[in-house]
C-alpha cells in the first residue's frame, strides 16, 4: 500500500488565533476516492490547501507523493503543485482567456503542442456541456459554466490527484451527476480524488470513496480507515 498524502500531527494556525486546525493524522491511499465533509467553518477549504499546498502546516508533518513537504525547498513545490489539479472555490479562471484558452492553459504549460492540444481541449468543453461556449471570456459565463470551466481546466492534464472545493455547488443536480460521473472514471484511471462537499447525496454515488469528516478542526475517523488505510495494489 502506498500513501500520496499523510498528515502526522499537523496543526494548522492563521495568525495568533487558535487552531484552525488541530491534531489532524491520517494517510490517504494512493488511487483513492476521499469526499471531505464538514459544516461551514469546520475547516474544510483550510485542509485542502494544506494538501494542494496553497498552505505550510504552523506545526507537525505533511508528506505528499512520499516527500516531505514543510522542510522541502520552495523552489521545489511548483514542481509537486503541477501534480495537483485544484478546482477552486472561486473558480480563479484567467478573465483574459476564454473557456477554451483557460482549459487549455494546464497543457500549454506542460509544454504539449498547439495541434496535440486542440482535441483533448474540445473534448474536455463537450463533456462539460460547454462547447457552444468555447470562445466565451469568463465574465459573460454564468456561476455554473464558469465552474465548469474550471473542472475541465483542472482534469485536463489527467494529475495524480485532483483536489477539488464544492465542485459541483454552481451546476444544477444533472450536471453534478455528469461531473461525479467524470470524477468516478478519472479515479478508476488512477487519480487520487479528495472532494469537499455539502451534497451528502453525492456520498452514496461513489460506493468506494471513503468519507472524512471535520468538525471544530479535528478530523473524525471512527473506523480508523484514514489513520490505517487498507492495503491496495498501487493503480500506478
Amino acid at each position: 500500500m502506498s500513501s500520496i498524502v499523510q498528515f502526522d500531527n499537523v496543526g494548522l494556525r492563521y495568525g495568533t488565533g487558535a487552531e484552525t486546525l488541530s491534531d489532524l493524522s491520517f494517510s490517504l491511499r494512493r488511487g483513492g476516492f476521499y469526499f471531505l465533509t464538514g459544516a461551514s467553518g469546520a475547516g474544510k477549504t483550510s485542509l485542502l490547501k494544506l494538501i494542494y499546498l496553497a498552505l505550510r502546516p504552523s506545526r507537525g508533518l505533511v508528506r505528499l507523493f512520499g516527500e516531505d513537504m514543510v522542510t522541502i525547498a520552495r523552489d521545489r513545490l511548483p514542481g509537486f503543485r503541477r501534480r495537483i489539479g485544484v478546482v477552486f472555490q472561486d473558480f480563479r479562471l484567467v478573465p483574459h482567456l476564454s473557456a477554451f484558452d483557460n482549459v487549455a492553459l494546464p497543457l500549454r504549460l506542460a509544454g504539449v503542442s498547439e495541434r496535440d492540444l486542440q482535441r483533448p481541449v474540445a473534448e474536455m468543453l463537450e463533456w462539460v456541456g460547454l462547447s457552444h461556449r468555447s470562445s466565451a471570456r469568463p465574465a459573460t459565463l454564468s456561476g455554473g459554466e464558469q465552474q465548469r470551466v474550471a473542472i475541465a481546466r483542472a482534469v485536463i492534464g489527467r494529475p495524480e490527484m485532483l483536489v477539488a472545493d464544492e465542485p459541483t455547488g454552481n451546476v444544477d443536480p444533472e450536471m453534478a451527476a455528469r461531473l461525479l460521473y467524470l470524477f468516478d472514471n478519472l479515479n478508476k484511471l488512477g487519480t487520487t480524488m479528495v472532494v469537499a462537499t455539502h451534497d451528502l447525496h453525492l456520498l452514496s454515488r461513489i460506493g468506494s470513496a471513503t468519507m472524512m469528516r471535520l468538525d471544530d478542526g479535528k478530523l473524525q475517523d471512527p473506523t480508523g480507515l484514514l489513520r490505517h488505510p487498507p492495503a491496495r495494489p498501487d493503480s500506478f
